[in-house]
This record gives structure tokens, C-alpha cells and sequence, in this order.
């Protein structure tokens, strides 16, 4: 089986058992509007016709794993007819190359186009039964395609946006899961009719393409028709077998121009900017035997950090990833399975909420987990610094900086963890895939002989009857990467020779270890107090993180119960972050890392204080306003400081 299939199978699989379960329940009212999303795979062919030198024809299959949102209106008649509108988008995966249409590589150029998103008005025609519904669905497409030229004329790559205009047909079937809830297994097909470009160099392309989707979908329904229904009521999200939480996060963030003598490509630009992200989630939770849970989590994502999330090792944004999407892409963010085992005695409720279903569990239990999820949702967390969604932004204060834990350029990986819990402590210990080199976003499959490590301790206490927690976790990735010391002395050795070519001469597989230090402590119900120190050899490139070889940060959390605002709260934080010797030699030549790299360098430790108020705008509703100012950008003195604000909207249920 194709292994985007077999991905796609086991997201769905329990949501399908759901449906068969579903089939005991009352006549569903299908009448009222709608909101929802859909996740599925889409395959396609392309026929482009390129001219300039020559004229080449291309015929060029694609497919990729595609998620989006529809919303839409039924409405039923007596006879049980239904009758329906409905507009939805799509958006292809978010692994490179996975929305490239068709492309031609020669030895002058390549020229692709890549699909941004597909879009479509249709028509539903159906017929509910007692029990489910079936229908038959078309009308207009449309597609935004990205033609691209490089080298280009005008950039070094020539970009130009054109619409595909065409049609769709489709059919599908849907049923109730509760009064509020319901899904569907649809196919939709797509023609998308022939747009065309110039590029500044003269050459012309044209090209269309069809898409086929099989797809799966969740729908909640606005309004409800029954007596005494309550139009306002809070969505149902815990069921029996499974749960739904779902959230959603826009952040606004820029500075003024600042002090810089001179800037290199991994640097902030001096004059003022603002940049944009914006993600879209849906957690799903899927109980499948005792102790047995599955859980799936489809994201998009969108928008680009400052200076395209580089300039700064303690970077200011969280929900920043390093992919640089201009219109939303499709993720399978986490997709894994977790068994429980109890061992008898106290037991403690465990509440619903993201990666967690509700329930009593044992409080002495080993917890095993298996399969695609981020590192940070296990290891190094904290009760007042943990997630950008909803306190403080800065990389190095919701994260131990040093920490150079093993991801993808989404920060995301896949690996296999142990836990064991007790009252007083807990001990967790996994092996995760590492990147086949620095920053990116294909793993090292040698399982074992190359990977990351990560052994952590968490010890719970009272202080003056305070709760308190403290974390202390080791780790060791072995990977492809180059030595810093190597590449300087490369580079002095061989005059002209870049030295970010010379890393990459020097690469092969190293170990880069590491430990962080992590605490949090109450001071009373309303103030809370956090701090982290964690530290790294700083001998070998930065594997997935940031550039930071050590680092210091901690800071104040106080709930808004003080001043008659108990949702609110306020946060105030600080960061000094550094480099090894060999790490900042490299930087002082012209070497780039992951994130900081300003062509030369007067080295300081970067300094960041960052505070935050928080307000509660209405239920499950926060709107955030953030402010941070950075000393020493990247741990180059000669530049900044720089201050940064933000604004940051997130809902969820």
C-alpha cells in the first residue's frame, strides 16, 4: 500500500467504526447551515505546452495528501429530499514539492507551477434515510496556480499568479454522529480549465490539469430545529469512544527600523517590517481498547516569521515555522498511538484537552506512545512557559534554548517513548528520527545507529504548600553534521573558500549532547513563578532548533483573579542566550546557521525581555498584545536592540 494511502487509512479507520456505530441513531434533521473541514488524497494529471528556446510538452501526474474547510446550507423537504449550497477550499500537503502541478528542469532554467489552493461553489442533490444521507454534488472550480521561472529576470525567481477556471462533479454519503456532528466519505472530481504566462525572460507556458479527491469530513451543524434547543450552547466535543478539540491562531508581529551597520542573509533587515502567521487545528482522540488511544491531529498552516523566521536565535515567534507558506498548506502534525498500563491503587481524573482524552487513570502507571508528534509535547513542558498559542512567543523562553531537540522544519518528528508516572515523580525516556542533515525535513531512517536520545526526570514538591515541579532531561542526537572548529580552519587554510561550503565538506555523523534544567513554582493561586538553563557541547552544527549553545530564561505568570479579571493574565519574562567558541568563530568568518548569521560578528550574548497581557474576550476567545525588546539580535553587538510587538488573536473549543 502507498504509504501516503496507508497514513491516510489509519487517521481514518476509527472515525469509521464510529460511523457503523452511529447507524442506532435517531432521524437526523439535516436542514440549517454548517461549518467543517475535510482531509484526503488527491491525485491529478497536468499538460503543460512551454515555449522559448524550443517548445517542450509535458504530461506530468502529481498527488499529495490535501485538508481543508466547507461550509454550506441543506434543506430538506417532506418527501426527504435534500436540496444544498455548499463553498469549500483545499490545500495540498505541506512536504516540499508536494503542490508542484508540473515542472521542466534544463540546463538555462526550471519553470514550474505549483497549485496554491483549489476552490468550489456546488450544488448538493440528496436523499436522507433513517439513519444517513447520500448526495450528488457540482458545479464551478477553480484553482490558483504559481507559475515560477528560475534564475528569473527580474528576482532570482520570476513569479506570476494565474487562475484555472473549470468545473466539478462528485458524490458522497453522510451520517449523524451526534445532534450536532456529522461525517462523510466523498469523491470529488475537477477540471481545471487552461491558464497561461509570460515571463519576463519571453518564455511562455500554458498548462491544465484535473484533480480526483477521495476524502473523509466532519461537519457541525449552526442551527438546530428541535424544541427547546439552545442556539448558543457551547459544541459537544467528548463522546464516548472519541473527542474533538479544535483551535485556531493569528498572530500580527513587526518592529521598527533599528540601528545595523550592516546585515547578511540570515539577518533582520534594518528597516521596519511586520510579518503574519496563522494556523487552523483539529485534535481528535480515538479510544480503541482499554488503555488504548489513537490520536490524530490535521493542521494548516500559513504565513512566513520576520525575515523569514531568521535573524535571531532566540526567535520572537513561536507559531513561526521555517517553511514559508504564502497560502495555507495541509499537515498531519500528529498521528500517534499511545497504550496505558494501570498498576492498581489511587487513581486521578485526567481532563480533556489537546493529546489527552478524559478519564480516570491510575496514578503508578507506564504510558508508552508511538508515532508522529513533537518533542516539546512530552519533554521539557512547563505549567507558565510552554505554549506560543497561548503565553509567552519567544523560542528561547517557551523552550529551553540549547536544547536542540530532533524535528522537522514544522517542528515535528516521529518517535517512540516510555513514561512512568508516580505521585511524587516521573521518569520518561525516547528515541526519535533525526534530520538526514541540519534543518530539514527528510529523516535519517537508520534506525538506531543515527537518532536522538532524551532521558528526562520531573519531581513534584510543595513549598510552603505550594505545588512546585522540576525537570531535569539529558539527550544526545547522532547525526550528518559539520564541526565548526573544522570549517574555520578549512577556510583559513584554502583562502576564497566560503565557509558555509567548507561545513558542508566536513559533514558526517557526530553527536551533539546536551542537558536542560526546568522549574516551576506557585506563589500563591495567583502568581507563578518559572525558569530554565540548558546547555550544549556547541562543537557541530544545530541539528532542528535555533542557534543557541546556552541559555538562561525564566520569568512571572499572574492570573487576572487580582484585579476582578480571573481569565486574563499577564506575563513577564527574560532570556540570555550564547554560543560556544568554535560556534561564534564560524559566525565571525561569514558562516550561516539555522536561524542567526549577519556575514560578521562582535559577539555578545543575545539578551530578550518579553511581557505579555492576555485578554479574555469571550468564551474559549483570547486576544493577546506582546511586546519584546531584543539586545544583541543574533549575539551580534554592532546591531539592534530592536523592539518587537505583537498581536495575537487564538479561539478554540
Amino acid at each position: 500500500m502507498h504509504v501516503k494511502s496507508f497514513v491516510f487509512y489509519i487517521c481514518l479507520s476509527p472515525l469509521l467504526t464510529q460511523l457503523a456505530a452511529a447507524a442506532d441513531a435517531p432521524n437526523f434533521d439535516w436542514s440549517g447551515a454548517y461549518v467543517g473541514g475535510h482531509v484526503g488524497y488527491s491525485r491529478g494529471t497536468a499538460n503543460a505546452a512551454i515555449s522559448g528556446a524550443g517548445t517542450s510538452i509535458i504530461d506530468h501526474p502529481f498527488g499529495s495528501l490535501t485538508g481543508g474547510l466547507q461550509v454550506g446550507y441543506n434543506y430538506i423537504l417532506p418527501s426527504r429530499w435534500l436540496f444544498g449550497i455548499e463553498a469549500e477550499v483545499s490545500f495540498f500537503n505541506a512536504l516540499a514539492a508536494d503542490d508542484v502541478a508540473w515542472s521542466r528542469t534544463t540546463a538555462v532554467n526550471d519553470i514550474a507551477e505549483t497549485i496554491d489552493y483549489m476552490g468550489t461553489v456546488r450544488g448538493r442533490i440528496g436523499y436522507a434515510f433513517d439513519h444517513w444521507m447520500l448526495y450528488g454534488t457540482g458545479g464551478f472550480a477553480w484553482t490558483l496556480g504559481r507559475f515560477l521561472q528560475t534564475p528569473g529576470v527580474t528576482d532570482d525567481t520570476d513569479k506570476l499568479l494565474r487562475v484555472h477556471a473549470g468545473w466539478t462533479l462528485g458524490t458522497g454519503a453522510e451520517i449523524p454522529l451526534s445532534p450536532q456532528w456529522t461525517a462523510r466519505l466523498e469523491y470529488l472530481y475537477r477540471n481545471f480549465g487552461g491558464a497561461g504566462v509570460i515571463f519576463p525572460s519571453g518564455t511562455t507556458a500554458n498548462a491544465s490539469f484535473d484533480v480526483h479527491s477521495v476524502r473523509v469530513g466532519l461537519n457541525y451543524k449552526l442551527s438546530n430545529e428541535s424544541p427547546g434547543a439552545n442556539h448558543n450552547e457551547t459544541p459537544q466535543t467528548q463522546f464516548d469512544n472519541w473527542e474533538i478539540h479544535g483551535q485556531t491562531t493569528y498572530i500580527q508581529q513587526g518592529y521598527p527600523s533599528f540601528h545595523s551597520p550592516y546585515f547578511g542573509d540570515n539577518s533582520f533587515t534594518p528597516w521596519a517590517q511586520t510579518r503574519e502567521t496563522w494556523t487552523m487545528s483539529a485534535f481528535f482522540g480515538f479510544r480503541l481498547w482499554e488503555g488504548g488511544e489513537l490520536y490524530y491531529n490535521p493542521e494548516l498552516l500559513q504565513g512566513f516569521g520576520l525575515g523569514e523566521t531568521t535573524g535571531a536565535a532566540g526567535f520572537p515567534n513561536g507559531e513561526a515555522q521555517k517553511s514559508h507558506f504564502p497560502y495555507p498548506r495541509y499537515n498531519t502534525s500528529r498521528l500517534f498511538l499511545r497504550q496505558t498500563f494501570g498498576f492498581g491503587g489511587e487513581q486521578e481524573m485526567v481532563e480533556s484537552s489537546y493529546g489527552q482524552m478524559a478519564g480516570k487513570k491510575d496514578v503508578s502507571r507506564l504510558t508508552v506512545q508511538i508515532g508522529k508528534f513533537a518533542v516539546h509535547d512530552v519533554f521539557d513542558n512547563n505549567s507558565y512557559a510552554q505554549d506560543p498559542r497561548a503565553d509567552f512567543l519567544n523560542w528561547s523562553i517557551w523552550a529551553a534554548g540549547a536544547f536542540d531537540y530532533p524535528a522537522d522544519r514544522l517542528g515535528l518528528g516521529y518517535g517512540a517513548l516510555a513514561e512512568l508516572n508516580q505521585q511524587r515523580w516521573a521518569l520518561r525516556f525516547g528515541y526519535f528520527l533525526v534530520g538526514n542533515e541540519p534543518n530539514s525535513n527528510e529523516f535519517d531512517m537508520s534506525l538506531f545507529r543515527r537518532g536522538g536520545y532524551i532521558a528526562e526526570f520531573e519531581g513534584r514538591y510543595s513549598l510552603a504548600s505550594r505545588p512546585g515541579k522540576f525537570r531535569v532531561g539529558v539527550w544526545a542526537d547522532t547525526y550528518f553534521s559539520g564541526s565548526y572548529r573544522e570549517a574555520v580552519d578549512l577556510t583559513l587554510a584554502n583562502p576564497g573558500l566560503d565557509p558555509n561550503d567548507a561545513i558542508l565538506q566536513t559533514r558526517t555523523g557526530r553527536t551533539k549532547y546536551g542537558y536542560y534544567l526546568n522549574t516551576e513554582q506557585s506563589l500563591t493561586d495567583d502568581v507563578h513563578l518559572f525558569g530554565r538553563w540548558s546547555w550544549n557541547n556547541g562543537k557541530n552544527e544545530i541539528s532542528a532548533f535555533t542557534d543557541i549553545d546556552w541559555s538562561l530564561s525564566g520569568g512571572v505568570v499572574v492570573d487576572g483573579k487580582l484585579w476582578d479579571r480571573p481569565n486574563d493574565k499577564i506575563g513577564l519574562a527574560g532570556a540570555i542566550n550564547g554560543l560556544s567558541r568554535d560556534h561564534r568563530d564560524f559566525l565571525a568568518i561569514g558562516g550561516l546557521g539555522i536561524l542567526i548569521g549577519d556575514g560578521r560578528i562582535n559577539y555578545r550574548p543575545e539578551r530578550i525581555v518579553e511581557t505579555f497581557y492576555a485578554l479574555n474576550v469571550c468564551k474559549g476567545v483570547i486576544l493577546t498584545f506582546d511586546y519584546q525588546f531584543m539586545a544583541n539580535p543574533a549575539d551580534n553587538t554592532d546591531r539592534g536592540p530592536i523592539s518587537i510587538f505583537s498581536g495575537r488573536m487564538h479561539a478554540e473549543f
